[in-house]
């Protein structure tokens, strides 16, 4: 099967990452996080882990300041990136909230099949932060609504995401 990239949104909670691992019990995947690089170092300097609101603006204003300084978000992707498209997964989940750092992300690894999907899960809430405050104004390719029992959300997205392969093959 050919290898997709599918960049992955959605405000904290929506399920995410449970509905990655739906995939991956079927499909081989890789899930990883622009963030990622940015709770290790908030980790090694206090941060408990705990998503609280102003820990996720707090995190939300770090990932802003490394973007500026070094573009640590979007090089961690691409390392990682790097990774899968020699591995044996076929699909790369990427985890990036800010619209202007999908594009550009989108637009360091031109060549591969790659789409955009904002998972939706009841009504929105404000995080009191823009990366998750404004997840719904990018236009994306894909949507899906993490509504309904566990077992019925894990058949619905796998079928999504078996769509989204079969539309981009």
């Amino acid at each position: 099967m050919k290898k997709i990239v599918i960049i992955i949104n959605g405000v904290g909670g929506a399920g995410k990452d449970t509905l990655c691992d739906y995939v991956s019990a079927h499909i081989e995947a890789v899930n990883v996080s622009s963030i990622t690089p940015i709770k290790d170092i908030a980790q090694n300097y206090g941060w408990d882990g705990e998503k609280t609101e102003s820990s996720r603006k707090f995190l939300a204003d770090l990932k802003r300041t490394f973007i500026d300084f070094n573009d640590l978000p979007t090089e961690y992707l691409l390392g990682e990136y790097e990774k899968f498209t020699k591995g044996t997964a076929e699909i790369f989940f990427a985890h990036i909230r800010e619209a202007a750092e999908i594009e550009k992300f989108k637009e360091r690894i031109k060549g591969m099949s790659c789409v955009t999907l904002l998972i939706r899960r009841g009504e929105s809430i404000s995080w009191g932060n823009s990366a998750d405050d404004e997840v719904e104004k990018y236009a994306y390719d894909y949507y899906f609504d993490n509504d309904k029992e566990l077992g019925e959300a894990e058949v619905d997205f796998c079928s999504l995401v078996l769509r989204i392969l079969n539309d981009n093959s």
